[in-house]
């Protein structure tokens, strides 16, 4: 039988480094919950650390970059050191292990979603104190766990993986092909984090709109009625669990299928944030087939088209790719034109940057790294300028925020977001001081704003 714990003998602590996108975020969310299930105090510092745990991202060449040299760091300052994440699954020359080849002294790697693994890894080399329920987890959400957000947001990923081959993308390779959650899963969880106090649920996954496609959208359980494992049926779910705890669910990664249309009037109606975050990476149809995208440019043109038609008040944010192999003057004015006419709110750019294992790199017409740059500038120089210009439309309405950061109960104001700001990656609303002195501004709670002014990307609000 295990001796209790005691002060005498103190919890083995695990530090703990999380990089990447929100899809990483949530696997180490799953790892953290599982250390602390277990008995093990984390950190997010090395220093007093048992060992290290770096969830690593292995997408772009700077990524890999900020991974190796962060385990590098962990390596220096503690010496025990477990990899996971993108990167441990990325091969190095010879068709050997990357991060085994530059730091052949980590205890163990893994690649992404790989909790079990992981915990594996750590029971080999610091044996666990104990296996609670994780419902007595401290600071967790039940079943949800613990979070890494603020507690008032939350992502919330569905699937893992995608069926997509994009040149510019070896995301496959790592996470392999899509693997939907099942739908009574899903909503569990969601239920978990409203009643644990969330105001803003960020859908997540790799190919959002695919969700229930490897499938075959069948039918789930949720509180004892049958669900389609479907992108519509979980929205419309989640609005109407949304709305029961006055809070926001935001849809990430949505590619443009035609079945998207139908998530319109759940927008329309304010069951969901008319939100849409849609990778389009170009418009030229040309460059889009080398890219080996699912959907053309003007089929992407006639679909925003409805979309504003159907919802009006509709945010759409998009990322893109700038001087991808062989692409020329013309296709790029092309994306220009797209860009204006399509009147993208929100619009972030990397110029192409080869990643290794990536088919991209067996096309010709690479382009000098010099032009990806210019053209990566002259992208968002037109980005900014429809971004802008729709921010400054905005001035003089009133809407709902979400307070981010409010010292002081907000008495000299404080930072939030409206409904067309996600965290961390759009723009966010400057509250000035309340100008009536009995009002306050809390963190996680929702205040109403006449918007004021328009500053670069954010918008700055009058809270009353």
């Amino acid at each position: 039988m295990n001796a209790p714990i005691t002060a005498a003998a103190a919890a083995p602590k695990v530090g703990f480094v999380s990089l990447g996108c929100p899809k990483a975020l949530t696997d180490s969310e799953l790892i953290l919950t599982q250390l602390s299930a277990e008995g093990y105090q984390t950190s997010k510092t090395f220093e007093g650390a048992d060992l290290v745990i770096v969830n690593t991202c292995g997408f772009i060449d700077d990524a890999v970059r900020e991974s190796l040299d962060t385990i590098g760091e962990a390596l220096a300052e503690n010496g025990k050191v477990i990899v996971t994440g993108c990167l441990g699954a990325k091969e190095g020359e010879g068709g050997g292990n990357l991060v085994r080849q530059m730091h052949p002294s980590v205890l163990a790697v893994t690649g992404p979603h790989a909790t079990q693994e992981v915990m594996d890894a750590v029971h080999a080399h610091l044996p666990k104190p104990h296996d609670p329920f994780v419902d007595l987890v401290p600071n967790a959400f039940g079943i949800a766990g613990i979070k890494l957000t603020p507690r008032h947001y939350a992502y919330l990923k569905i699937s893992e993986g995608c069926n997509h081959r994009c040149t510019f993308c070896i995301i496959p390779s790592m996470r392999g092909d899509l693997v939907s959650r099942p739908i009574g899963d899903v909503l569990k969880e969601a239920q978990a984090l409203f009643d644990g106090g969330v105001k803003e649920l960020l859908v997540i996954s790799q190919d959002t709109s695919a969700y229930g496609v490897d499938v075959k959208y069948r039918t789930g359980f949720w509180n004892g009625k049958p669900i389609k494992t479907r992108l519509f049926e979980l929205a419309q779910s989640l609005g109407e669990m949304a709305q029961a705890h006055g809070a926001w669910v935001r849809l990430h990664y949505v590619y443009p299928y035609p079945s998207v249309d139908d998530i319109l009037p759940l927008m329309a109606s304010g069951l969901i944030l008319p939100y849409l975050d849609v990778p389009f990476q170009h418009s030229h149809p040309d460059v889009l087939k080398r890219m080996k995208r699912p959907a053309s440019g003007e089929k992407n043109m006639e679909r925003l088209l409805r979309w504003r038609e159907a919802c009006p008040d509709i945010v759409v944010r998009s990322t893109f790719i700038a001087g991808f192999p062989g692409e020329t003057e013309a296709e790029f004015e092309h994306l220009l034109d797209f860009v204006r006419e399509a009147q993208i709110d929100r619009a972030g750019c990397f110029a192409y940057s080869p990643v290794a294992g990536a088919a991209a790199n067996d096309i010709g017409g690479m382009l000098p790294q010099e032009v990806r740059e210019e053209r990566r500038a002259r992208f968002m120089a037109v980005a900014e300028q429809v971004s802008a210009a729709k921010l400054q439309k905005r001035v003089g309405a009133t809407l709902q925020i979400l307070v981010d950061s409010a010292p002081g109960l907000g008495k000299k104001g404080g930072v939030g977001r409206s409904y067309a700001d996600a965290p961390e990656i759009d723009g966010v609303v400057k509250l000035l001081p309340p100008e009536k002195i009995s009002k306050t501004l809390r963190v996680g709670e929702f205040t109403k704003a006449r918007i004021v002014a328009a500053q670069g990307h954010d918008l700055v609000g009058q809270p009353f």
